[in-house]
């Protein structure tokens, strides 16, 4: 069923980091649900992936952005705009988790570069799309925000960088004030924590580390990218306004909170 804005529009719900294994579920799900997906990523690969799922270009966009940058991310939402494509639903799913022989580097060795690196994509970039997308949202009285953080930001990680750690952490941090800020306008924040997930930063997990994650998880087993997706679905339906400033933790039990 198709989902329409108050003003009979349909919705129109931008992804990033949608070349990525999650990120391309993510868009899925939503343009199955009736949105107009809006793919973005600088990925070489973005458009052949987005056309590998099937849907007709018509129910996508795909767009290269870097959002570190704040002019290009300017730049995409005026864009967008021009175009009749004012964004409705944010997902900022784009991240960053660096490792070496599949896994990350101590704190006390990680270079100043990775540390910005991380904290750029991870961070700042979800405060600059929120930026950029709240005054549409805000005008139109609606508005679904979901960013995605990490179990690393919810609890000590077995595999995650103090980086990466610290970027998903003042991730959940920035959605909580962010959420207050603009509750007014019917608009929600919210993030989903996902565990260990079988693809996106996950599937850089080497064997052996995959294989002992899996036995200490309760439910047995990763998580698959479709069972965050649909957390997305759900946070994104209209009939969720009443749930804001939350973080949805997608483990399989390994931290119950």
């Amino acid at each position: 069923m198709t989902e329409q804005s108050k003003d009979g529009r349909r919705k129109v719900a931008l992804v990033t980091g949608a070349a990525g294994g999650i990120g391309i579920r993510i868009a899925n799900r939503l343009i199955a649900d009736g949105h107009h997906a809006v793919l973005v990523d600088i990925h070489p690969e973005l458009e052949d992936r987005a056309a590998a799922l099937g849907h007709p270009s018509t129910a996508y966009t795909s767009r290269r952005c870097d959002i570190t940058d704040e002019d290009e991310v300017a730049a995409l939402f005026a864009g967008l705009e021009s175009d009749g494509l004012g964004v409705d639903i944010l997902v900022n799913n784009a991240g960053i988790s660096p490792k070496q022989d599949g896994r990350s580097l101590k704190a006390e060795n990680t270079p100043r570069a990775e540390w910005d690196a991380v904290i750029n994509v991870n961070l700042t970039a979800p405060f600059l799309l929120c930026k950029a997308a709240v005054p549409h949202m805000r005008a139109a009285r609606w508005g679904r925000i979901i960013n995605m953080a990490s179990l690393a930001g919810r609890t000590r990680s077995i595999v995650s960088g103090a980086h990466y750690s610290a970027s998903k952490a003042g991730l959940i941090g920035f959605s909580r004030m962010f959420a207050g800020e603009v509750a007014p306008y019917g608009i929600t924040v919210n993030c989903i924590a996902p565990g260990a997930i079988a693809a996106g930063l996950g599937a850089q997990l080497n064997t052996a580390l995959t294989d002992n994650y899996a036995a200490r998880i309760p439910v047995g087993r990763i998580g698959q990218p479709d069972e965050v997706a649909a957390v997305v679905a759900f946070i994104a339906a209209p009939d969720t306004g009443f749930i804001t400033g939350a973080t949805f933790d997608i483990n399989g039990g390994f931290h119950m909170s």
